[in-house]
């Protein structure tokens, strides 16, 4: 039986659908999964107003009804809505370490950008941050794993950490991937060193200048753009 929430966000969608919108949008992300053409303000708000009239009483009740609507979406708006679900205020509790498991289904099934990086850098980016210990072990070994999203995920997983960020983790993160011939994971590595530039330049610059023949020239070019 299909959850009153997701009942609820899918009907709210089909009727905020825009049919001129949703092919152009298809398009742009590249998306096998059609659209229904909702705008990203519009999508947030539906979802608030959503999820304040089906409040979810425990975390394997969240998490059901994240995977629910993650693996019935017939639209990447259903997806993304399950995304915010998992990054509600009132659900921040439940983002622990048993909910990584979910987290990496979503990762490597979303298999594309949009997904992936808020995933990474506000999900797993908190969990990081309440455990470090553990997940610093589990990055290590994303950062090695047969999926190149999950490896894009280790990479980017402390770009709002500042000065807070635990550099030996971004390093070990990056240091298997310096070979990496995708374009999203050179992409990722200067993407990660240019937020921490913001921090401290003059270690980023240090850091480029010791591995200037190891990385990409798409990952220096990232580093370096507001050094």
């Amino acid at each position: 039986m299909t959850h009153p929430l997701v009942q609820t966000i899918r009907r709210r969608l089909a009727d905020a659908a825009d049919p001129e919108k949703a092919p152009q949008m298809q398009a742009y992300m590249k998306s096998a999964m059609p659209y229904r053409g909702v705008s990203s303000p519009l999508l947030k708000r539906l979802c608030r107003e959503s999820f304040t009239a089906h409040r979810l009483a425990s975390a394997s009740e969240w998490q059901r009804v994240v995977l629910e609507l993650w693996r019935r979406a017939a639209f990447r708006e259903e997806r993304y809505a399950a995304v915010l679900l998992t990054q509600a205020r009132a659900y921040r509790d439940f983002q622990t370490l048993s909910s990584v498991p979910m987290f990496e289904e979503m990762i490597v099934t979303g298999a594309w950008w949009d997904f992936v990086d808020t995933l990474a850098g506000h999900n797993l980016g908190d969990i990081l941050r309440a455990e470090p210990r553990r997940m610093s072990r589990l990055m290590r070994r994303w950062a090695r794993d047969a999926d190149m999203w999950k490896r894009r995920s280790a990479i980017l997983c402390q770009l709002g950490f500042k000065r807070d960020t635990d550099l030996e983790l971004l390093y070990d993160c990056i240091e298997p991937n310096l070979a990496h011939r995708d374009f999203f994971i050179r992409k990722a590595i200067g993407w990660a060193l240019r937020q921490y530039a913001w921090t401290d330049p003059k270690e980023v610059r240090r850091y480029v200048k010791a591995n200037r023949d190891r990385l990409s020239l798409l990952s220096v070019r990232e580093a370096l753009k507001n050094v």
